[in-house]
């Protein structure tokens, strides 16, 4: 979004790989120009695009307002830091929202609720896809029901929403259309509140995180007690009171949701009865730790060389990172890369956490492995593929390693 392109003779123009990746061979049609700008549209669009820009002096309350205000019926895709999303509008109201962000899938949204653990929507996982949504999996398997699923798609729209006004930076673009009619989902939302509530939970949401400070630190009980504490807070008191987990696990097992749960650990914070205390450092050892170290060990070699050459290479694989589809992107989850372009193994084996040994082995492997060929394509691009041989030789023999690691466990 921030790159820079200059148009070669002839009218050629090279678009960043991000952007090429995401339109890919479909037709482009010029749709406006001037000496400030040009607008090209797909050429195979259902609809027009009627308004796009970059956020800044444009915020997302305008964008909102302005489909609300003048009834506007289509789709307002956002490109932003981490992730894209998509709002469905109907006469001004918003009935619908996807995202790509992975906290705001379904079934994340679900096992943040507490309807059930890992290894379960792990599992449900593995039956989605094609014409099956994995919420109508976990009905028909009685995981959850299809209240459960009603309330739990609601409270994604709502959550896709009040996320985005922590947004600053990106890019929209506003496609008037008619909506098919498996796009309107009657959640009986309207756009006004969701504005107003969005605003409110943005800027308590900062006030609480105040008194928390991470959510990667542990919640610790003090000892001091009340008797005026409702149920929602006895229930947050007594799991901090049970046994170590950080706030990102507390949040999830006290079934609030996100906001709530912020409100309620901020409140017995506040109140002396919890500490927030610096997580243990957590070994990355055994045969999950050797793998990652293995992987570690090319992804710092890549990033080192590669990095020479296009200074932009760390932040392309976050982009990546960001843009894979489950189950990849639960392994990455709150995975950011480190500077030496190594993943955070404390944090992926956190993500794998409910799993069964072999299944977290082989989803590590696989994400890891998609990681590594994204970045050998890039080594080629950037590089060459006389200059990047001796790096994909070495991504070969990283294949040979951890196999041998997964050998010797099955073997053992």
């Amino acid at each position: 979004m921030g790159d820079e392109i200059r148009m070669e003779k002839g009218g050629r123009l090279t678009v960043p790989p991000p952007a090429a990746r995401t339109i890919g061979e479909r037709p482009l049609r010029l749709a406006s120009w001037s000496e400030h700008h040009l607008l090209f549209e797909t050429g195979d669009a259902d609809g027009r695009v009627m308004l796009s820009g970059t956020l800044g002096e444009i915020c997302i309350v305008d964008l909102l307002s302005f489909c609300n205000m003048f009834r506007k019926s289509g789709l307002l895709h956002f490109t932003l830091g981490g992730g894209d999303k998509v709002l469905y509008f109907q006469s001004g109201e918003i009935v619908y929202a996807t995202s790509t962000f992975p906290e705001e899938e379904i079934g994340e949204i679900l096992y943040s609720l507490g309807k059930f653990d890992r290894e379960i929507l792990q599992g449900a996982r593995q039956f989605a896809g094609g014409t099956t949504p994995l919420g109508k999996i976990l009905v028909e398997r009685g995981v959850i029901t299809a209240k459960d699923l009603w309330s739990a798609t609601r409270n994604q729209v709502e959550t896709i929403v009040y996320n985005l006004f922590a947004f600053q930076q990106g890019s929209f673009a506003f496609v008037a259309r008619p909506l098919a009619e498996d796009q309107v989902v009657s959640l009986s939302m309207n756009t006004q509140n969701l504005i107003m509530e969005g605003l409110r939970r943005f800027d308590e949401r900062a006030l609480y995180m105040q008194k928390i400070k991470s959510l990667d630190a542990v919640p610790v009980a003090t000892g001091k007690v009340a008797n005026d504490l409702d149920s929602t807070s006895q229930k947050m008191l007594a799991l901090v009171q049970a046994g170590v987990c950080d706030g990102h696990e507390l949040l999830r097992r006290s079934g609030a949701g996100d906001f709530d749960g912020l409100r309620l650990l901020s409140q017995l914070i506040d109140r002396g009865m919890v500490t927030m205390e610096e997580a243990p450092t957590v070994a990355v050892e055994g045969d999950l730790g050797e793998i990652i170290a293995i992987f570690n060990g090319v992804l710092t070699a890549m990033c080192r060389v590669v990095s020479v050459k296009n200074p932009q290479f760390r932040d392309e694989v976050s982009r990546f990172l960001r843009d894979l589809p489950q189950p990849f992107s639960y392994v990455f989850r709150q995975a950011s890369l480190c500077e030496d372009g190594s993943v955070d193994g404390g944090r992926v084996l956190a993500n794998l956490a409910g799993l069964e040994e072999g299944d977290k082995i082989r989803l590590l492997t696989d994400a890891l492995s998609e990681l590594v060929y994204m970045e050998c394509i890039a080594a080629r691009r950037e590089l060459g593929a006389s200059d990047s041989a001796e790096l994909i030789k070495r991504v070969q023999e990283v294949s040979q390693r951890v196999q041998a690691v997964i050998g010797r466990r099955d073997n053992g």
